[in-house]
């Protein structure tokens, strides 16, 4: 296992929390969405969409013309966007036609047990799903059952670069010393809430014993914080180019706040 480092600048920005007007976080989220849509199936496929909720993975799916299952822990989430009789009729705000199906359904992602076995072609675990749910294990097995053969699952976790630099800002430094050789870590934010963290051999363990062969994994955001601040602050429209050099990056699959995790079924 690599150790990784105890902080960094991208953590040290991800304990502050997201800051939708910051240049650093309109950059994560454009990475974000263009990282969701490279990964998105050709065609239209059967997804099924069990992220946080603080996404908008959803609508970009539709907007590509997949038919979407958006799973909501609590009825009052409201839907990204007006639908009728799940029929997707309205653009986005930003002008993007939504081309496919979309229908929100309250339930537990740890229990999809609304969806027959082998249903999706693919599903959507962004914003830490496998990180706040920290029973992953169960989950991950229900994500697993309900693919076919040769579906692929796209997450988002915590990392344990995080989780270190949690643990460094409370102070809790004799942690620190048995953090990476840990099998499960669970890591208190300062609000009380517990995220699940992982190193790239935990996420392959994880994936492995769902019966998921993982394809890549790699930070969600390479670039530092620093670096993308002063880039836009010079040039505002640079936005497009520094996204562009974000995906084209091949970075240590340790590093980074959190990491993005591409998984496939295994085929009988």
């Amino acid at each position: 296992m690599v150790v990784p480092h105890a902080a960094s600048s991208a953590s040290g920005t991800a304990l502050a929390g997201p800051d939708p007007a910051s240049a650093y976080w309109r950059f994560h989220a454009a990475v974000r969405r263009a990282q969701l849509i490279a990964w998105l199936p050709s065609g239209q496929r059967t997804l099924i969409d069990v992220s946080g909720p603080r996404t908008d993975c959803a609508t970009i799916a539709a907007a590509a013309g997949h038919r979407v299952i958006r799973v909501v822990d609590k009825p009052s989430e409201p839907a990204p966007v007006p639908a009728v009789n799940g029929k997707v009729r309205a653009g986005r705000p930003d002008g993007t036609r939504l081309l496919g199906r979309l229908a929100m359904v309250t339930g537990e992602a740890v229990s999809l047990d609304f969806l027959p076995d082998g249903r999706a072609d693919g599903v959507i675990a962004a914003d830490r799903a496998l990180s706040t749910h920290v029973a992953a294990e169960p989950m991950l097995a229900e994500i697993a059952r309900v693919l076919r053969p040769g579906g692929r699952v796209f997450a988002c976790v915590d990392s344990l670069v995080l989780g270190m630099a949690l643990l460094a800002d409370q102070h809790h430094w004799p942690h620190l010393v048995d953090l990476p050789k840990a099998e499960v870590v669970l890591v208190p934010w300062p609000d009380g809430a517990i995220t699940r963290c992982y190193s790239p051999d935990l996420l392959h363990e994880l994936f492995i014993g769902a019966g998921l062969a993982v394809d890549w994994i790699r930070p969600l955001t390479a670039l530092s914080p620093s670096m993308v601040d002063y880039a836009l602050r010079r040039d505002p429209a640079s936005m497009p180019d520094l996204v562009r050099a974000e995906l084209r990056t091949d970075p240590d699959e340790s590093h980074g706040a959190q990491l993005m995790v591409s998984a496939r079924k295994r085929s009988r």
